[in-house]
């Protein structure tokens, strides 16, 4: 199983929150791939804690649809299927949308240069190919209003849903085609919230959505997706 070699061990409190996060990341990265078979013995020995803790974390994944377990025999990360961004992304626009609606008269100066901030951080990343990266930046980006909306449940299933786009955004990422153009398109929902013209930016919302679907459905259907482990590695 290829867990890094190098591993600070999981701080004993709160071990499980720890342990969830480091895996869900693992899995999002690529460093574990799809349908490869993940051991809770091997996981707690290499992060120095208990089964317990480990697979509790692994029945959250599992709820969250990043692994599947047939009971005792194995668990693995699930498949990447192009289908989910069909699934997903329209549900993701409609509830950034809300999250304008809600927030956009209570969005301050600070908040619009984080997203400043985070668009420019996707595109270092796209500059250094680093797919990862760039597509957590550009989650940031989208959070920030969701945020601000001060309704902890939409942030909620926000943040959840955002982890299966990123999976699949770095799955396909074609050295910086899926995600670039969005640099471009963020900068449209900006000047929309910064002119305080929540309609507006309601509408490149919906664009940026609609766009970055058609970008990533098309990579699926006519390439296979990078290495993820090979990306993951990449400078």
């Amino acid at each position: 199983m290829p867990v890094p070699h190098s591993i600070t061990p999981i701080e004993r409190k709160p071990v499980r929150g720890q342990i969830y996060e480091k895996l869900r990341d693992w899995i999002v990265s690529g460093t574990l791939r799809p349908n490869e078979q993940v051991r809770d013995t091997e996981l707690a020995t290499r992060l120095g804690v208990s089964r317990t803790p480990v697979r509790e974390a692994l029945q959250r994944l599992e709820d969250e649809g990043l692994v599947h377990t047939a009971p005792n025999r194995w668990t693995r990360v699930s498949a990447i299927d192009i289908e989910d961004a069909r699934k997903i992304y329209p549900i993701v626009a409609s509830l950034e949308c809300l999250a304008v609606r809600l927030s956009g008269a209570q969005l301050m100066a600070a908040d619009l240069q984080e997203m400043a901030e985070a668009n420019e951080r996707v595109a270092r990343a796209l500059r250094r190919k680093d797919p990862v990266d760039a597509s957590a930046a550009d989650c940031s980006f989208h959070l920030v209003p969701a945020r601000r909306a001060d309704n902890p449940e939409l942030t909620r299933v926000l943040r959840e849903l955002r982890v299966k786009l990123r999976r699949l955004e770095v799955a396909y990422f074609d050295r910086g085609a899926l995600i670039a153009r969005s640099v471009v398109e963020h900068k449209r929902i900006l000047e929309a919230l910064k002119r305080n013209d929540v309609e507006d930016a309601t509408r490149c919302i919906e664009a940026n959505w609609c766009n970055s679907l058609t970008r990533l459905t098309e990579a699926g259907v006519n390439a296979k997706p990078v290495a993820l482990r090979e990306v993951a590695s990449q400078p």
